[in-house]
């Protein structure tokens, strides 16, 4: 066998096993090694083995590390390349003019900074140019996305605004936030932002709130109370407490036409729920991860030519049908796909630490996500779920949030679309032949907040 090390370099590693192997209690090993290698305590004394005891451990973990290095230098190379042959003419020229291809890259168009605290929640107005972001500071923030400025601070809860959403009947939008203080509040955009109702009824920490769109005065919240409660915000009045989970229900989102509800949280579950009828009940529960579930969301009608093939079905199903397939994401690292009768379709793999907030392209194609490892990934269900980008350092420390701004209205020949109840929990995933699709503009544009206590926007 040549020899690779130099004869230096041969006498180094050797002093270091025989000091290792003496410092671990194995003299006799230590002994005949010395024996062996021709080292006698005239080379090797106790002072110099001393000196050499814990060199081949440092050696040894310094290898590992730098292998971990070139493994993730080699991983995000072959990114790279990959996304650079996609990069021809053609492609760039679509990519820049089809919304549907778009997809957020660093750096963002806009930093913002003001909130004294972790930023929790995010949420954009479905028809101007704000958004809303809430914080373990107890207060909300609007700023225009467009110019880069804060508009003013919300101020009345007394404990961290942990989520917050836009929504209500169309030409009387409403924000309404939630926080540990037990309870939701109503703001009306239109009069500065003036608490217009405040609803008590939880029993502990108010984590989700939506309204619920195709009604004019919905909403659901979800608690660490373990419930969720439907609501009509015009009222005050709790109309449904929905009960089945076990634990703290860190997520909810309704469905585009306001018939189901998807939860998630502590107890590991994800369930669907039906609320179109006068007792709602569950539809469907997702068993599957392996630690606390912190968000979910359900895919756009849009998305199930894509999800199809992936669920092992030979049509996708009709895009009337408005809850067919979701996604969760865990404490344990990764996302999971799932269809309508809780069957686990597919699992995402590639996040480092906590994933702490889902969004589906409105065009159906990609998969965001947002983690604790401080990376927005997007994961291209046309090609079996891959992870086809990474951003990578999108905060600079963890990511708590991410929303995709809803489409924009657009007025047809006098009449509006006839929706009402827009929310901004989730993109419009109106499908391409359903009601109001057509009057919808898609609008490349997302935000994502941290506790870098930043809320940063990324837009074409």
């Amino acid at each position: 066998m040549a020899q690779i090390l130099s004869n230096r370099q041969a006498e180094e590693l050797h002093k270091s096993i025989i000091a290792y192997l003496a410092a671990n209690k194995l003299p006799n090993s230590a002994a005949a090694f010395r024996t062996e290698s021709q080292l006698g305590e005239d080379i090797l004394d106790t002072a110099t083995t001393k000196k050499y005891e814990s060199l081949l451990e440092k050696k040894w973990t310094s290898v590992v590390r730098l292998q971990k290095k070139i493994m993730d230098l080699e991983s995000r190379t072959a990114a790279l390349q990959s996304e650079l042959d996609s990069y021809t003419p053609a492609a760039l020229s679509k990519r820049n003019k089809d919304p549907a291809s778009w997809l957020p890259r660093a750096p963002p168009r806009y930093t913002f900074e003001s909130h004294r605290n972790t930023i929790n929640c995010v949420a954009f107005h479905p028809v101007f140019s704000s958004v809303a972001s809430g914080s373990d500071d107890y207060t909300i923030k609007i700023w225009d996305w467009e110019l880069g400025e804060l508009e003013r601070t919300i101020k009345g809860h007394t404990r961290a605004v942990l989520d917050v959403d836009f929504g209500g009947p169309r030409g009387n939008i409403l924000l309404v936030s939630c926080s540990s203080d037990l309870t939701i509040k109503l703001w009306d955009p239109s009069n500065d932002y003036k608490n217009i109702r405040t609803l008590p009824g939880h029993d502990h920490s108010v984590s989700a709130v939506r309204f619920i769109p195709s009604s004019v005065n919905l909403l659901v919240s979800a608690s660490r109370d373990h419930t969720m409660k439907i609501w009509d915000f015009n009222t005050g009045f709790c109309l449904h407490t929905l009960q089945g989970h076990m634990g703290w229900v860190r997520d909810v989102l309704p469905s585009y036409d306001g018939c189901f509800l998807l939860s998630t949280g502590d107890d590991m579950t994800a369930r669907l729920w039906d609320i179109s009828m006068a007792k709602p009940e569950v539809k469907a529960t997702m068993i599957g991860h392996g630690n606390f579930n912190e968000c979910c969301a359900l895919a756009p009608p849009t998305s199930y030519q894509y999800f199809a093939p992936l669920a092992g079905m030979k049509k996708p199903p009709p895009l009337d049908s408005s809850a067919e397939f979701m996604a969760t994401g865990s404490r344990d690292k990764t996302i999971r796909l799932w269809n309508s009768r809780g069957t686990c379709i597919k699992t995402l793999v590639g996040h480092d630490n906590w994933v702490r907030a889902l969004v589906f392209h409105p065009g159906g194609k990609y998969l965001l996500s947002v983690s604790d490892d401080k990376t927005l990934r997007c994961w291209d269900l046309s090609q079996d779920g891959k992870c086809i980008r990474v951003v990578r350092d999108a905060h600079e420390r963890f990511i708590t949030c991410l929303k995709w701004a809803p489409g924009i209205p657009k007025i047809a020949t006098g009449e509006n679309s006839g929706i009402t109840g827009e929310s901004n929990g989730a993109p419009n995933g109106k499908p391409a032949a359903g009601p109001g699709a057509s009057d919808v503009q898609m609008r490349c544009l997302i935000a994502t907040g941290g506790v870098d206590f930043k809320l940063r926007i990324f837009a074409n």
